[in-house]
Formats: C-alpha cells, sequence, structure tokens
C-alpha cells in the first residue's frame, strides 16, 4: 500500500469524495486484471470475435435475414475466454452445488476475492463488518437453459439458490460474512453504474465502511440474441460503430468488473493505494421520453448538470467523457447534443473535450457496461492517456462537428497537460430508461508537468545505516543491501 501522508488534502475542498483502491476485472480479449484491460485499450485492440462454439450451435440459428422467426443476423460478440473454470474448493463450495450455480456468481466471487486483493486487503479480514455490496446483473440465460434443459422434474436443491440473482451478491457477503447493505439491482444496460451511485451513496450516509460495487453480464443462451435480432438493435457486422455515420447498432459483449471503494479520508487514514476518486455520481430516468426505449436529450443534460453541482465544478473543467455511446443512429446525436449542452459549447469551454466509448473496442456488455466503462477512465486517469476509439472513420453527419468542440480520439494521446487535476467522466444509459452519470478525478494532480502518482513505487527508497548514512544505489536502482528474495506463498 502507498505512504499517503497525514497532510494529503481532499481532491476537490468540501466534497465527500469516494476513493477507488481496487479493482477486478473479465472483459473479452483475454483480459482477467486490470493490467490486462490497459493493454487493450491501449493498444486499440478490438476483441470482438464469432461467436464460440461452447454457446450454441451458430449455423443452426444464424439467417441473414433480420425478419427469420427464431434465427440471429449476427454471428459476432465479445465473449470471454473460459467459462467453466472454477475453483469451487477454494469457495466452500461443493461440485454438486457448483454445477447448479449460474456462471454470473461464480464470476462475481472471483473478481470480488481479486478486487480486495487488489485494495491490499485479506479478504477473510472483514469478517463480521459493516462493508456493503452492490451488483448490476440483468441476464437470465442460465436460468433459461436450466429450465429448458432440464424441466421440472429436474429441479435440485441447489437448482434455485445456483439461479436466482437476488443470490449473486448475497453469495459473495456470505462468503466473507459481511453485515453492511447487500443490493442486487437491474436497471438494463446501467446496471453497474448505478451500483456505483448505490454505493457511494451509502458510503457517504455511514450505512458501510467499505463497498464492493459493479456488474457482471454472460451470453449463455440464444434466446435474448434472437429477441435483440427482432429489435433490429444489433450491428450485422458485429462492431459498434459509435459516433460514426455507419452506425446501424450494437455488438453484445460479456465479462464483469467489481472495485473496490472507501470514503477518500478513510483511505487515506489506512494508507490505502488511491487509484481515483469519485467526486460525483448520479442517477435519474428519462420520464416520458418520445418511445419507451428512446433515450431523453433533456433528462441526460439534467442528469449531467446535477453531477457538476455536486461536484462543484463547471462542465469546462472535465477533460473527457465515457460515453455510453452504443453506436445507434438515434442514440449517437442525442447524447453527443446533450454533452455539449453541459461540456462543451453550453459551458463555454476553449480547449476541446474529447469523447470515446470502449464498446467499440469489447462491444456492448450490457448490465456490466457502466462498470466497464467506469474502469477504463480510472485507468486513464492513472497513466494519464487518452486510448484510441475504435471504428471511426467517417463522422455520423447527423452530429454538427463543426459547431461542437467535441473530439473522438483515433489514436494513443498523452492527457493534455493543461488539466493538472486530471477531471473525467462516464455515462450509462439503460434501456429501462434510468440513467447513471459518475465524474471521477486523478489520485494525485501533476506536479510540473509530470504525474505524482500514487503508485507505490517497485524501487526502495534510500535506507539509512546505522550512521545515518544512506546506503548505496546498486546499477538498476535498487538497494544494494540488503538483498532481495523471492517470497512463494501457496495459490490460496
Amino acid at each position: 500500500m502507498s505512504a499517503q501522508t497525514s497532510e494529503a488534502k481532499p481532491p476537490l475542498e468540501g466534497n465527500d469524495a469516494v476513493a477507488v483502491i481496487g479493482m477486478g476485472c473479465r472483459f473479452p480479449g483475454h483480459v482477467d486484471s486490470p493490467e490486462a484491460y490497459w493493454r487493450l485499450l491501449r493498444g486499440g485492440i478490438d476483441a470482438i470475435g464469432e461467436i464460440p462454439e461452447d454457446r450454441w450451435n451458430l449455423n443452426e440459428y444464424f439467417d441473414r435475414d433480420p425478419q427469420t422467426p427464431g434465427k440471429i443476423y449476427v454471428r459476432h460478440g465479445g465473449f470471454l475466454d473460459n467459462t467453466a473454470g472454477f475453483d469451487a474448493s477454494f469457495f466452500g463450495i461443493t461440485p454438486r452445488e457448483a454445477a447448479d450455480l449460474d456462471p454470473q456468481q461464480r464470476l462475481l466471487l472471483e473478481l470480488a476475492w481479486e478486487s480486495l486483493e487488489d485494495a491490499g486487503i485479506a479478504p477473510r479480514s472483514l469478517r463480521g463488518s459493516e462493508a456493503g455490496i452492490f451488483v448490476g446483473m440483468s441476464s437470465d440465460d442460465f436460468a433459461a437453459n436450466q429450465w429448458s434443459d432440464n424441466g421440472l422434474t429436474e429441479i435440485e436443491t441447489y437448482t434455485t439458490l445456483g439461479i436466482a440473482r437476488s443470490m449473486a451478491a448475497g453469495r459473495i457477503a456470505y462468503l466473507l460474512d459481511l453485515h453492511g447493505p447487500v443490493v442486487q439491482l437491474d436497471t438494463s444496460c446501467s446496471s453497474s453504474l448505478v451500483s456505483i451511485y448505490q454505493a457511494c451513496q451509502s458510503l457517504r450516509a455511514g450505512a458501510c465502511d467499505l463497498a464492493i460495487a459493479g456488474g457482471v453480464n454472460m451470453i449463455l443462451s440464444p434466446a435474448t440474441m434472437v429477441a435483440l435480432c427482432r429489435l433490429s438493435v444489433l450491428a450485422p457486422d458485429g462492431k459498434c460503430k459509435t459516433f460514426d455515420a455507419s452506425a446501424d447498432g450494437y455488438v453484445r459483449g460479456e465479462g464483469g468488473g467489481l472495485v473496490t471503494l472507501k470514503r477518500w479520508r478513510d483511505a487515506v487514514r489506512d494508507n490505502d493505494r488511491i487509484l481515483a476518486t469519485i467526486q460525483a455520481a448520479a442517477v435519474n430516468h428519462d420520464g416520458a421520453s418520445p418511445t419507451l426505449t428512446t433515450p431523453s436529450q433533456s433528462a441526460q443534460q439534467a442528469l449531467m448538470r446535477k453531477a457538476l453541482d455536486d461536484a462543484g465544478l463547471s462542465g469546462r473543467d472535465v477533460t473527457y467523457v465515457e460515453a455510453h455511446g452504443t453506436g445507434t443512429r438515434v442514440g449517437d446525436p442525442i447524447e453527443l447534443e446533450a454533452l455539449d449542452a453541459i461540456y462543451g459549447t453550453g459551458s463555454s469551454r476553449i480547449d476541446p473535450l474529447y469523447v470515446g466509448a470502449v464498446k467499440t473496442n469489447i462491444g456492448h456488455l450490457e448490465a456490466a457496461a457502466g462498470i466497464a466503462g467506469f474502469m477504463k477512465v480510472v485507468l486513464m486517469l492513472q497513466h494519464r492517456e487518452i486510448p484510441p476509439h475504435l471504428h471511426f472513420t467517417s463522422p455520423n453527419p447527423d452530429i454538427p462537428w463543426d459547431d461542437i468542440p467535441l473530439r473522438v480520439p483515433t489514436r494513443t494521446a498523452p492527457w493534455p497537460v493543461n488539466d493538472s487535476r486530471g477531471l473525467a467522466a462516464v455515462s450509462a444509459f439503460g434501456i429501462s430508461g434510468t440513467n447513471a452519470h459518475v465524474i471521477l478525478q486523478a489520485a494525485a494532480p501533476l506536479r510540473n508537468g509530470h504525474l505524482a502518482s500514487s503508485i507505490p513505487s517497485l524501487i526502495p527508497a534510500p535506507t539509512a545505516s546505522a550512521t545515518g548514512a544512506e546506503q548505496p544505489i546498486a546499477e538498476g536502482g535498487l538497494a544494494s543491501q540488503p538483498p532481495l528474495h523471492l517470497l512463494t506463498l501457496s495459490a490460496r
């Protein structure tokens, strides 16, 4: 853990910030850690591939004609490498119970453990604490398969416990013996970012002293894919072409992420490594928009304004916004016009506002989309770089690009040096109408043009000898005394 000093000041004076101190994730493109996620983002990697054979027989369900009943006109998505591997005994689960356990629940157990370890917290040390769990989740594919494959006569002891959504968050609390608020919520595509909001509310209200929040989504049945094809919301070529003239829908993706959160002052007190701080989180609803699923520009503007007001910021203070950005002809212009009204022209900004969407890399993770965007922004603030937005070659003509100070980065770029605080935001809009917006700040400011990182250095500082003299530093930057040794531990 890093050595935060007692003189440290809140990132924004007078604001009760929440610190992000740990992260765990699984995303398409072989991403099994925050480090792997950053490599994918910075490298501009497209992680979309053909639907794997272990999900369903693609040829049986595929038909190029979007009007064919019971068929899908897409062949691609963002998928995880291995959904079957799970160390049940590690979590005290019997093989029989594990067989009936929704892979989403399995993944959440792993992510909760990894997020705590990334925060430098031994998960078992939280036993009996008031820590809270907040999980966004909307898919029931595994349950649908269980009923259709086995029928009512095959229902067994663990069937209900393995597929009930309410058990997803509860199982984590049971494993770790946590006694704080435990909530599983579903607001469709905004679910996991709403879980961040709920966690922040609980921390600020004193309902818990530590919170684990995020979401999960897995694609295990062709049924939802068929339904989305009937709605004609999926891109036939399997690419999210967000903000591009060729945008014609999104590509589905799966994965999950959980972050460990504390009140900023508590994280400083505990000498935690702070990855970034949440300055504000807001949630609202579209209300009576033109149709049940049409996004509301006025609601999006009100939401962003509320978050900025709560953080004590102006729109021009924010350098980057991670957009919801699904890549639809209706949604993209509405979102960018709302962003321009609050963060762009409407804020009288001079420098451009950078806007991107991770959906162009890994697809739309639906209930887990918000946490994917949230973690992307945290990594950007840590590394002070803006990764490329993919599949943007011909700007959408319905967006007045020449009149708005918004820029879509198509190659990796350094964070603008005139933003010493490092402020960014992330949006998630649900097809249900529930919207979420979070404003984040870098954990440490730029000092003299260089990042004052909160990440502890792997190179030891010079140490004093008994005479008070500093020990010499060997070639390569490591202290020559004492020698370094490899400490091996069991996997458990």
